[in-house]
């Protein structure tokens, strides 16, 4: 009695054959459709869906968590037979950059019940065919793969005792057991209170509960055990995008983790109904486990960060600081140039780690959050439209602000002070983009243990500081510069233009993420500062005191930017005609477009990001790439993230990447590949003919 599996196996690209059919190109999970042994007409028996991950990669749970993709099945069937529901073994847990998955990183089998046509003859052979659909992942990409199964089953005659494939006793034994007992579950806040009944004398270490329902849990959060005689207690965080009804019913498989010897203990079903649940008992700790530390990964992350530092110094409102600072420090003695340099530096280093230490602990509550976050505000946006035009003003005279004087000054206090405000000040503004050396440093940054990231922002900080800490502490670096005269107040009054830009590129940034009303009310603000600014400056130039009325004055209309005006933002889109046709980026979408096998670039920007500008003007929407895209077929997808988007930051996330730009391009059949931050005209016109 015959049973002849299929298995969608790789064949090489553009290869079809009968034992892969539809899916050109290699696939990383290989997958098979496995009868258990013939069957009489009308007898239920079993088929098996195995799937054969390559090294390093893994498939996916019913419920995959935070990412990825379920397998399905599509079938096409003999008159009067019928496929069951899909059966699953006991999953693992997969946490990456803070993203819980449900996934299978070995081989595994997905168990179907598959009842014969009633009328089926013996002897004859029942063709089944399905078309199977899954994604297969490693820790940085996810690929959508499909396959067109076929298999056949032998009819047996009626009591006769075909021979069963000895494999499907292991596949049975990998599924959850049912638990013969009712469950029970109660909402209690935000959180899920589960009891599911447990013997007090099994052992029980590392347990997990995977929920069947998607959109229920907070599926990263850590889950807290306890056992109260007979009944296991569980708390479970609910899911942070829940609609605030709770669910009818829980069901899910309790993971119950490994014995003393490391073997996998398997797990259980339950089905819990809402009811009264015990108080918590004896606590049990769960199976969370903390990310694996490298000293070669921390030492790279640090370096990247330092050399990204470096870089954003020619940003165009961060060099006018630098290179006024530095004017100012050649006038001084060494004494005074080492104390400004060590206070600018201090200045510098605490931006960046608090910047970094405020995002961790944001996304350690749930936010999906990622670098340049702050940016997303507008009524941050605001604030720094203010300082922006603060600073523009004082380059062009019109007042003067001691940290940005060309005076040099004395080795005192107020100078120290001066250099930290300016230090803080320049990291603040510079801080929005990803560029060059930094990209993979802060995606590092997401996944390391928090210490060791508040050292990779630190290095950010130092790199950004490291060359006015440079010409601090080396003389011949100072003697460098030229000498001081007149023209360094033509030099300071030049330095105003690309300060302005950034003042009208920051008032563009309020209109795009704000809307018209916010963008003119933080524009009347920052007026309404400059005219402060203008009568500070002329009582200033006549030996009036002028901080004692304009530092309280300057910091009511600061926290009228920061917490007034953004009550007028609205969410308002504008969205750009694109020469390229790029579409709004959805996981959806670019799962379909790799199913189609058409090649894709997506790329993910946002309106401060400046580097992405410049990308998008140089390479990305123009004539030769809009040409070069639609003669290869190219799907376009763009991930807008000016404002806070927890799909594209999750997607950010599973990419390794902590902030913006970042571009992926996916060829119709092979591997998908990260691009470089900086591209030229060239690089997307060559990816589409290749």
């Amino acid at each position: 009695m015959a049973c002849a599996p299929a298995m969608a196996d790789s064949l090489g690209p553009n290869t079809l054959g009968p034992n892969n059919l539809g899916n050109s190109g290699p696939t990383h999970i290989h997958a098979a459709l496995v009868p258990e042994r013939a069957g009489a007409p009308g007898e239920t028996i079993t088929l098996a869906l195995t799937m054969q991950p390559d090294k390093d990669w893994h498939g996916y749970w019913s419920n995959p968590g935070d990412a990825g993709l379920a397998p399905t099945l599509d079938w096409t069937l003999p008159k009067g037979a019928v496929a069951g529901a899909m059966q699953f073994p006991v999953p693992q847990t997969l946490l990456v950059a803070g993203l819980m998955n449900h996934v299978y990183d070995h081989d595994f089998a997905i168990l179907i019940p598959f009842t014969l046509p009633r009328d089926a003859a013996p002897g004859a052979v029942l063709p089944l065919r399905a078309k199977a659909q899954w994604l297969a992942c490693t820790a940085a990409i996810c690929v959508p793969e499909d396959a067109v199964l076929t298999a056949s089953i032998t009819v047996a005659a009626p009591g006769a005792t075909p021979a069963a494939d000895a494999r499907f006793a292991a596949w049975r034994a990998a599924l959850p057991a049912p638990l013969d007992q009712p469950a029970r579950f109660a909402p209690q806040g935000k959180v899920f209170r589960l009891a599911v009944p447990f013997p007090a004398s099994t052992p029980l270490s590392d347990p997990h509960v995977f929920i069947a329902s998607d959109g229920v849990i907070d599926y990263a959060a850590p889950q807290a055990f306890s056992r109260n005689g007979d009944t296991l207690i569980v708390e479970l965080a609910a899911s942070k995008t829940a609609t605030g009804t709770a669910p009818a019913a829980l069901s899910g498989v309790l993971a119950l983790g490994h014995d003393a010897a490391g073997k996998d203990r398997g797990g259980i079903t339950f089905a819990a109904s809402a009811g009264p649940v015990p108080a918590a008992g004896t606590p049990l700790r769960g199976a969370a486990a903390p990310a694996a530390f490298s000293w070669a990964l921390l030492g790279l992350s640090v370096l990247g960060a330092l050399a990204g530092g470096l870089v954003l110094n020619v940003m165009p409102c961060v060099f006018p600081i630098l290179s006024l600072k530095a004017l100012a420090l050649a006038r001084g003695n060494s004494q005074h140039a080492h104390a400004e340099a060590l206070a600018y530096t201090a200045g510098v280093t605490l931006a960046c780690l608090a910047l970094g230490g405020v995002m961790l602990a944001l996304r350690a509550a749930g936010s999906e959050v990622g670098w340049a976050f702050q940016l997303q505000e507008p009524g941050v946006v605001a604030v720094l439209l203010l300082l922006a035009m603060a600073i523009t003003a004082n380059f062009a005279g019109l007042y003067e602000l001691p940290g940005l004087s060309l005076s040099g000054g004395a080795p005192g206090k107020g100078g120290l002070w001066g250099a930290f405000g300016t230090g803080l000040l320049a990291a603040f503004v510079a801080t929005p983009c990803t560029g060059p050396f930094m990209a993979a440093a802060m995606g590092a940054a997401l996944v390391l243990p928090t210490v060791a990231a508040l050292a990779v922002f630190g290095a950010l900080g130092l790199g950004l500081a490291l060359p006015f800490l440079a010409i601090g502490f080396i003389p011949a670096l100072r003697r460098v510069l030229p000498r001081p005269g007149a023209w360094m107040v033509w030099f300071r009054h030049a330095m105003a233009v690309p300060m302005g830009l950034t003042v009208l590129a920051l008032a563009w940034l309020a209109w795009r993420l704000g809307g018209t009303a916010f963008a003119l009310a933080t524009i009347a603000v920052c007026a309404g500062g400059l005219v402060l600014l203008v009568v500070a400056g002329r009582g200033q130039r006549t030996g009036r005191p002028v901080a004692r009325w304009l530092a309280p004055a300057l910091i009511v209309l600061a926290l009228l930017a920061g917490a007034g005006v953004p009550r007028l933002a609205s969410a308002e889109r504008h969205d750009d005609a694109s020469l390229i046709g790029a579409q709004p980026f959805s996981e959806a979408a670019l799962n379909a477009a790799r199913a189609a096998h058409k090649p894709v670039f997506a790329y993910f920007t946002a309106d401060w990001c400046l580097s992405c500008k410049v990308n998008e003007n140089v390479s990305i929407e123009t004539a030769a790439t809009a040409a070069a895209f639609r003669k290869a077929g190219v799907v376009v997808l763009v991930g807008d993230w000016t404002r806070r988007d927890p799909v594209i930051s999750r997607f950010l996330n599973s990419a390794g990447a902590a902030g913006v730009p970042l571009y992926l391009w996916y060829p119709a059949n092979g591997e998908p590949q990260k691009l470089p931050q900086v591209m030229t005209p060239s690089t997307l016109p060559d990816l589409a003919k290749s």
